[in-house]
């Protein structure tokens, strides 16, 4: 059964995103080293410190986004890309249905 909605469409968009999170990863990395350096910081109070965990913890879930990223594109049925690919490289056509 053919699936209604394009899954090079999706896969593009995926390609695009992971692109974004690529050149994004080395600012994303600079941000958690200035925040490691920040914990440093002589003096600083506990309730400061914690903060500066929570948000270096927050800086290390982009693997989350990336697993993410990875899901949506296991979620994409097998085959269904190539197929897609299949009927376009024929022209495209409106279904009968």
């Amino acid at each position: 059964m053919p699936i209604k909605w394009s899954a090079v469409k999706v896969s593009e968009a995926m390609d695009e995103v992971e692109n974004q999170v690529s050149l994004a990863e080395v600012f994303i990395a600079e941000a958690k080293v200035k925040a490691e350096a920040a914990r440093k910081i002589a003096e600083l109070p506990q309730y400061v410190d914690q903060r500066l965990v929570r948000l270096i913890g927050d800086i290390e879930r982009i693997d989350n986004v990336k697993s993410t990223i990875k899901a949506v594109r296991d979620a994409i049925p097998s085959g269904a890309i190539e197929a897609e690919q299949g009927q376009t490289k024929h022209g495209s056509q409106q279904p009968l249905m």
